[in-house]
């Protein structure tokens, strides 16, 4: 997909696929302050309120979406822990609104 579909809102590969969760167990949980649409991502920034998060875990809403990216500081990092708060970018669409509580699973 060109940069120019993915700018003015073209379909995505996963927003077709629905993604599935095969953990039982959330390795974390995210509460969301703010949700932004940034160049056909969803971000979602917000505090980690338990557990470790990586970029490639899955994030579950109301639909599940893969974090592709975690900014703290609007730096990337490698990981965030219990009481960062930070920006996850997501691949996908997981319809959070400010106040969800969401769970981390992972991939």
């Amino acid at each position: 997909m060109g940069f120019l579909s993915r700018l003015f809102g073209g379909k995505k590969e996963t927003d077709t696929e629905e993604i599935q969760i095969v953990s039982r167990k959330p390795v974390g949980k995210f509460h969301v302050e703010k949700v932004f649409h940034i160049m056909g991502r969803e971000t979602l920034v917000g505090t980690v309120e338990r557990g470790v998060i990586y970029p490639g875990y899955k994030v579950k809403g109301k639909k599940a979406a893969v974090i592709y990216r975690i900014e703290k500081g609007r730096k990337a990092v490698d990981f965030v822990v219990d009481g960062d708060k930070a920006a996850l970018i997501l691949e996908g669409i997981t319809k959070a609104e400010e106040g969800d509580t969401l769970e981390v699973y992972q991939s």
